[in-house]
């Protein structure tokens, strides 16, 4: 009787072992990047893309799976691709920014991208990070429980990407160049997009929308990506609400909205029930930008919602939209989002920081180059940012990572300030004019951290050449978002703002206009990890910084060597 218990256990075992539960899977693509020729707003152009489509193909994978991505550049320009949100735990030769963890893909040239899915599911997305380009080179990631696993919400008849976009009629990479070599701002967009289609508000588009079909009474998933280069935005379907259910692919507590107030670079998911009368409503996405007399493309772009059985001359609904500077409804949206803490995939919040930082994030001005003409703000110079006063600079022979790795000095330096220089009244346009705000230092300055040790990081927003509003991207890590503010950061009277229980758990933070947002996160990943404003225009000049975080003291907390097909500069 013994033994066939003993049998009957281990065969009990041998089969969960080999049940799809446990199984992971290796999900392989390949990418064509190459020159495509679109039609939009009344004239051809063309764009770089992938695969032939804008935006690119949806990567699909599992919580736990293994992704294999085989890049070829057919396209005329360097390029690195950004899988944007993923942890790339022990895999950061596969990150992707530019000279912080490989040399670019030059044209003709091939690359293959490794990494696993570990601890993580919802919407994140990927994207070109060299230039302009991920203004068509980018698409979504969607990341499915393991088998056996499921959503913490009812599960949705349908799941929907809502890819938000903007269109130039240009070459972008011909419009980056520009504004570099005049240090000015780049052109403004000419249109946004949903799914790559700017819909019937602008010339020639009437039949390029977005169109989904629902059925009355079922819930669907959006999953909604702002893959903007320059803009926040707000988005909103006609008299319907929606609830937020997930942001930067983790879990949030059910919140009930009818606008969404997204940045660059993040994500949301929300669940949609189409509970209205049948016929039909748009959904559409205009920008928020609190700047007084910046310009800007303030235009919408919109789809169309069309419930089974509208009749054909059904006239969409239109929603109403906050103003574009309603930074009120921005930041309560933004504000208002928690994490849901009984999921498997969460993480009490570290109580114990041991690296403490506070980071000035604003613009500034440069010298121009001797023998040239600059259009910055003032004669003779041309715009830059910079993170407490230092504009960061690219390296140009060899990576960060590589640097890092083979113990290669003269790459970086490792004294990034943890404050800035110069203590000051941060949000007072009253001396945004100050010189020595006015023309911070250059170079390539990290952070060097230990590894698994905590950090806290308050970002304040100055007001040097203007109040703004930058959404900050931190590479390789998930970060709480304890709280948000106006005005200059206090910590007297901000900390007891914090939520240590369930903050919100994001990737990429819109830090408000004028004021601050104070993040943590644990290093414990090592590598070479990129924090960049995701407004394009702002990384070349210069609003980024990189953490070095060491080895671990095992081999499973070691970078593993490059691997052989890894680009060289």
């Amino acid at each position: 009787m013994g033994r066939l218990v003993y049998l009957l256990a281990c065969t009990f075992l041998l089969l969960v072992a080999a049940s799809p539960a446990s199984a992971a899977r290796i999900v392989e693509y390949t990418f064509h990047v190459q020159n495509l020729t679109l039609n939009r707003l009344c004239s051809s152009h063309v764009i770089t893309a992938v695969n032939g489509s804008l935006p690119g193909p949806i990567i699909h994978a599992r919580d736990g799976d293994t992704v294999i991505i085989h890049v070829l550049n057919h396209s005329p320009y360097n390029l690195t691709i950004h899988w944007h949100g993923v942890f790339q735990m022990l895999s950061g030769w596969a990150d992707g920014p530019d000279m912080v963890t490989q040399c670019p893909l030059r044209p003709g040239t091939r690359y293959t991208y490794r990494f696993k899915i570990i601890k993580q599911e919802g919407t994140l997305w990927w994207h070109a990070h060299i230039s302009k380009l991920r203004a068509t080179v980018y698409g979504a990631i969607i990341i499915r429980p393991k088998p056996g696993n499921s959503y913490p919400f009812p599960k949705p008849y349908r799941e929907v990407p809502i890819v938000l976009g903007e269109w130039w009629n240009a070459n972008v990479v011909d419009i980056d160049n520009e504004a570099i070599a005049l240090g000015t701002g780049p052109n403004i967009s000419d249109a946004y997009t949903i799914n790559g289609l700017p819909g019937d508000l602008y010339p020639c588009s009437r039949h390029q929308m977005y169109k989904l079909k629902v059925k009355q009474g079922k819930t669907y998933l959006l999953r909604i990506i702002n893959g903007a280069v320059e803009n926040q935005l707000f988005y909103k379907i006609a008299n319907h609400k929606m609830t937020v259910v997930a942001i930067d692919a983790t879990y949030t507590n059910p919140y009930d909205t009818d606008v969404v107030a997204i940045s660059p670079g993040q994500t949301v998911d929300v669940l949609l029930t189409a509970d209205q009368p049948v016929g039909s409503y748009y959904m559409a996405a205009r920008p928020y930008v609190p700047v007084v007399g910046l310009q800007f493309d303030n235009t919408t772009t919109r789809g169309v919602i069309v419930y089974d059985g509208a009749p054909s001359s059904s006239v969409p609904v239109m929603p109403v939209f906050p103003l574009f500077n309603d930074t009120p409804t921005a930041h309560k949206f933004f504000s208002n989002l928690t994490s849901l803490v009984s999921v498997r995939s969460w993480d009490p919040v570290p109580l114990k920081v041991d690296r403490e930082m506070f980071v000035t994030v604003g613009m500034s001005v440069e010298a121009c180059p001797p023998n040239t003409t600059c259009l910055g703000p003032f004669k003779g110079t041309r715009f830059s940012a910079n993170l407490n006063n230092v504009t960061f600079v690219s390296p140009t022979g060899l990576s960060m990572l590589q640097a890092f790795y083979f113990k290669v000095g003269g790459v970086y330096t490792t004294d990034f300030p943890a404050n800035p220089p110069i203590v000051y009244d941060y949000t007072n346009l009253a001396i945004n004019n100050n010189v020595p705000m006015l023309f911070p230092q250059k170079g390539t300055k990290v952070t060097q951290l230990k590894f698994n040790s905590t950090v806290e990081m308050v970002l304040q927003n100055v007001a040097t050449i203007g109040k703004d509003n930058h959404p900050m991207h931190l590479h390789g890590f998930n970060f709480y978002v304890l709280a948000q503010g106006f005005g200059n950061y206090n910590p007297a009277t901000d900390q007891s703002k914090f939520n240590l229980f369930n903050p919100q758990v994001r990737n990429t933070v819109a830090v408000p206009f004028g004021g601050w947002a104070v993040i943590r996160f644990v290093a414990n990943n090592p590598g070479v990890w990129f924090m960049h404003c995701h407004i394009e225009a702002h990384v070349p000049m210069g609003m980024a910084t990189a953490f070095v975080v060491e080895n671990g003291p095992t081999p499973e907390t070691t970078l593993p060597p490059p691997p052989a097909d890894l680009p060289t500069c």
